[in-house]
């Protein structure tokens, strides 16, 4: 099986290269297994990272519908799923919160056209050198982020106003009210984290996701809990998607939305190319950078034209595609499929969903997130801990943005560093 690593320059989607070599029968049952795998873990993933960034949870489906789709489609994986991921929490919950919804979806179009354009630019090699000391502390930050944004629908706490968006003003808030915790949220939430955790321990092949939340929502309708659902916060998902439109858009808004949409862009080409980069462990493949952020791009700016938030390449459900035995990029094509049509059938049963069983699922997205045997590692050793450190600190305290270019400062200057002092010794 060649690699890829002849063509991996090429602006070639890895579903044309497929189509080239040839595509049998067996392989599109594979494909087919592999993608309702992937969308029954999606399923429940991309509503909790919607509602965890401040959207409705139908946005967290579009995105992973739309985007998935395109992602699939157009890629220079042949394994990349794309959707909503945890890592953009963060940036899409303040960006909604500073410039509403409509400003979301503007900014998450303008990162799209950026990330298009950084592939067509041939800077995706680039990317892929970020330090790891700097990958593996903001996304320790970012897990650390979601955690605590997700205390107040497990704890089933009641807020006299809105909740802070800063780190600390948030914990203050959460404190004050810990006297309205809601037990039976709590145990809804807590025992949907246990499941899953128990599932991953003794039945990994098992979707611990989804059962832990069906369990959860029987549980809550059958003994009639005073645990707030989907329905009751949200109300009834729509039964498919809703028409293309273009958000609007003025020079002022854009220029205002033009640090946002750098972060998004930013961020979108570190994930995507990592989550690509794990998918090439596991196969022995390699993929095309430079098309990856095209389609990354594309996929972008169909999302924000269909309502849905960032799409990004996800590295657990991209490594359960492979796992599940997926052959091609059909595989990420018809998860999007079946998410839509879980929508058009099935939309009205996502309202018993509990919120706080997909805090439940957060909390253990979080915990993995975290590369705990790297950041031990990294703290060993003086300059990768100080680079990992401030990225850590600054992601969780002052934002995503300041901790990579921080971090990536620091490397660069410990780098130059070392590098004198190895030529005055020699």
């Amino acid at each position: 099986m060649p690699d890829g690593t002849a063509t991996a320059h090429l602006y070639r989607p890895k579903l044309i290269t497929m189509v080239m070599e040839g595509y049998q029968a067996a392989h599109f049952r594979k494909d087919v297994m592999a993608a309702l795998t992937v969308a029954i873990v999606a399923l429940p993933l991309s509503m909790a990272f919607a509602i965890a960034s401040g959207v409705t949870p139908e946005r967290g489906l579009y995105t992973a519908i739309v985007g998935g789709f395109l992602v699939s489609a157009l890629g220079g994986s042949r394994f990349q799923i794309g959707g909503p991921a945890g890592a953009f929490i963060l940036l899409v919950s303040a960006t909604s919160a500073h410039f509403g919804l409509q400003g979301l979806l503007l900014t998450v179009l303008m990162s799209g056209v950026l990330l298009t354009l950084l592939g067509l630019s041939r800077l995706g090699s680039l990317i892929r050198h970020i330090p790891h000391a700097v990958t593996v502390g903001f996304t320790a930050g970012i897990a650390i982020v979601i955690l605590s944004s997700q205390l107040r629908d497990l704890l089933g706490l009641t807020l006299p106003g809105a909740e802070p968006g800063p780190l600390m003003p948030k914990l203050t808030a959460l404190g004050a009210a810990w006297r309205t915790c809601n037990p039976a949220a709590f145990a809804v939430g807590a025992g949907s984290a246990i499941l899953i955790f128990l599932q991953r321990r003794f039945k990994p092949n098992w979707p611990g996701m989804l059962l832990a939340v069906i369990a959860a929502s029987l549980l809550v309708a059958l003994l009639h809990l005073p645990v707030e659902t989907i329905g009751r916060r949200f109300g009834e998902l729509p039964h498919g998607l809703p028409r293309p439109a273009l958000p609007p858009v003025t020079p002022a808004l854009l220029l205002a939305l033009l640090p946002s949409a750098l972060s998004f862009t930013l961020l979108g080409g570190v994930e995507s190319l990592l989550s690509a980069k794990v998918a090439d462990s596991m196969t022995g493949r390699k993929h095309r950078s430079n098309m990856e952020l095209v389609a990354q791009g594309i996929a972008n700016i169909g999302s924000a034209l269909f309502g849905g938030i960032a799409v990004t390449g996800t590295i657990a459900r991209t490594a359960t595609n492979v796992r599940a035995g997926a052959k091609s990029p059909l595989s990420g094509m018809m998860h999007a499929l079946f998410l839509l049509l879980f929508l058009v059938i099935a939309a009205p049963l996502a309202g018993y969903v509990p919120l706080a069983a997909l805090a439940g699922v957060l909390v253990v997205v979080c915990w993995y997130m975290v590369e705990k045997k790297e950041f031990t590692v990294l703290l060993r050793n003086w300059p990768s801990a100080v680079v990992l450190l401030a990225t850590f600190i600054l992601t969780i305290f002052r934002d995503l943005t300041a901790g990579i270019i921080a971090g990536c400062l620091l490397a660069a200057l410990l780098a130059i560093f070392h590098r004198k002092v190895r030529e005055e010794g020699a």
